[in-house]
């Protein structure tokens, strides 16, 4: 993998170049780390004025699952590092491209793997004997009754291909069948009739692992470190807020980086990766990989000492790693509440106002009643005081539509 033996000056010959496929909220913040670190930022994505286009030194608009406009974009570019922020991407153009000589982040393997459930559940059910709910796969409706059949009620319907719960929902009874397998459909990332049906986990609770894979600079060699574990809450499958650290016995936390450890072994690469887990007592079950900071994480902006963006970018750059938390906190999102081309926010100054509270606006050029528009952040001496405060924040900011 590329390690830069000295970081290059932004604009010029010497540049350290990082292309970000995907350039949301989270790839805003990976980009401004780059910049902190004076590497050069080129961010793509589907629409014009991404969050991370917006802080980048070059913004490119593009179908990234066009194999032709990824590897076209890419040569005229010639990164240093690609990293791709979303799914959507031609994953077989980055496997090229990687063979070619360039640097995907974590490798082009992961994420091809990881982008579809069907793959990354084989690999840690079926390969690594990981401990995971039980699952089938379905690509035409009759397959799916009997999927549902098999895995019993209640059971959790996903796309095989879909990002932050969309096409997600839980099949209770029989009526729920039909719905189930069009809303999976509709949400799914690619035109594919295919879903995952899980045998639903009577968990405690659910928690992201951030597991940070990169050089250890004592021995020279690859080395993990984890963060301590993050808690969530999600509605529709989609995070709503999220809090660290989250408490849970020490054997579970040991199982928890146990599993964490292997999965993200078999991915490869250096970054950050966030490893989805339910825990029950003190069973830890894997549910998914992310090889990338995680939504949940965007909580690390106010907890650790580095966030996990910034943590990304050490780990590709082959920096020293330092997961230290600083102070127990919480994040809650911000959501959009209107359709609106332009919007505007009030109560910002209400939010600000509360103790240790801050707040990201991502600056997403067009408002979706449910879209994540904002994150509010908050710490306090425990995470339920930090958790009250980051809702009270966030519920006070309001869209409003542009006349």
């Amino acid at each position: 993998m590329f390690t830069p033996a000295a970081l290059g000056t932004p604009l010029n010959p010497s540049a350290t170049k990082v292309l970000l496929l995907g350039s949301g909220e989270l790839g805003k913040e990976v980009a401004i780390a780059c910049q902190r670190l004076g590497v050069e930022v080129h961010a793509a994505d589907r629409y014009d004025n991404a969050p991370a286009q917006q802080v980048a030194h070059y913004a490119y608009t593009l179908d990234m699952s066009d194999p032709a406009a990824l590897r076209s974009l890419v040569e005229k570019i010639r990164p240093d590092l690609i990293v791709p922020e979303i799914e959507a991407i031609a994953t077989s153009a980055l496997a090229e491209l990687e063979e070619e000589g360039f640097t995907v982040v974590p490798t082009a393997h992961a994420t091809k793997l990881t982008m579809n459930r069907e793959g990354i559940r084989r690999l840690a059910a079926e390969e690594l004997g990981l401990p995971t709910s039980a699952y089938a796969f379905a690509s035409t409706f009759e397959e799916f009754e009997i999927a549902v059949g098999q895995m019993g009620y209640p059971c959790v319907v996903k796309p095989v291909m879909s990002s932050s719960g969309k096409g997600q929902s839980v099949v209770r009874d029989e009526a729920d069948i039909v719905p189930a397998w069009e809303h999976a459909l509709a949400g799914g990332r690619v035109a594919a009739e295919k879903v995952i049906v899980e045998r639903f986990i009577d968990f405690d609770y659910e928690i992201t692992l951030l597991a940070v894979r990169s050089i250890d600079p004592a021995t020279g060699k690859p080395a993990t470190w984890f963060c301590e574990p993050i808690g969530h809450r999600q509605s529709g499958g989609d995070y709503v807020e999220s809090w660290q650290p989250m408490a849970m016995s020490a054997t579970a936390l040991d199982t928890a980086r146990s599993v964490a450890a292997r999965i993200t072994g078999a991915l490869g690469g250096r970054g950050v990766f966030g490893v989805e887990l339910f825990i029950h007592g003190d069973d830890v079950y894997f549910s998914e990989v992310s090889p990338r900071p995680h939504d949940t994480g965007m909580v690390t902006m106010a907890t650790q000492r580095f966030s996990e963006f910034e943590l990304h970018v050490r780990a590709i750059l082959g920096l020293p790693i330092d997961v230290t938390l600083t102070s127990p906190g919480a994040s809650a999102v911000i959501y959009g509440g209107v359709d609106a081309a332009d919007v505007t926010y009030t109560g910002l100054a209400e939010a600000l106002a509360l103790p240790e509270v801050e707040v990201r606006l991502f600056g997403k050029p067009e408002c979706f009643s449910r879209r994540r528009m904002g994150v509010a952040l908050a710490t306090a001496e425990d995470t339920d005081t930090a958790r009250a405060r980051a809702a009270e924040a966030a519920a006070a900011i309001v869209a409003h539509e542009v006349d």
